[in-house]
């Protein structure tokens, strides 16, 4: 469903979009919304993926692995150089150290190298990359699951699940937001 939803808003002809990310971050959900169905506890009646399966599958750990440590460092590289974010350029108080009037070129020339903007925020980077890694961290011991029993086993669970449905959802929700954001509010920047 969310294919054909992303298909048609993407190639609306006021949103200008393309079909390649809309079809990406389709199958992106469609693999999130696979994997949180995979991961049911196999004692829950409506459970038909994995009747017979013993285990979970290697090739969906590495996969979700893979993804999620490539969002994570994304997400993280991007958070921590954005600018926007925690001090935007046009604040009314950017300019407010600097004098009315330079003396001469070179004090001048000075002045707009120190009022560039840094590029990046240690704080935001690392309170971003904690998040992540503590997401990470929950994804990979089952979200705190003892499986130390015989019987259980590793991201099998109701909390893997809906997280995993619910991430799906933002996804789509994020991915329509972005498209249809710019038509709904064209004097902001997006």
């Amino acid at each position: 469903m969310f294919a054909f939803i992303f298909a048609i808003v993407a190639l609306h002809p006021a949103v200008n979009g393309s079909i390649l990310p809309a079809s990406v971050i389709s199958l992106y959900c469609m693999y999130l919304c696979y994997n949180g169905l995979a991961s049911e506890p196999r004692d829950y009646q409506c459970n038909g993926l994995h009747k017979h399966s013993q285990a979970v599958s290697t090739t969906s750990l590495t996969i979700g692995l893979l993804t999620t440590v490539l969002s994570v460092v994304y997400s993280a590289v991007r958070a921590g150089s954005s600018t926007t974010l925690l001090s935007p350029p046009s604040s009314p108080r950017a300019g407010a150290g600097r004098p009315l009037l330079p003396l001469d070129k070179a004090a001048e020339e000075e002045e707009k190298e120190k009022a560039k903007p840094v590029t990046y925020s240690y704080t935001f980077f690392h309170i971003i990359f904690s998040l992540a890694s503590m997401y990470s961290a929950m994804l990979l011991t089952g979200w705190s699951a003892s499986v130390g029993e015989s019987g259980k086993l590793i991201d099998v669970g109701w909390s893997s699940v809906w997280v995993r449905i619910v991430t799906g959802w933002a996804t789509a929700a994020l991915y329509i937001w972005s498209l249809v954001a710019p038509v709904l509010f064209p004097d902001r920047e997006f």
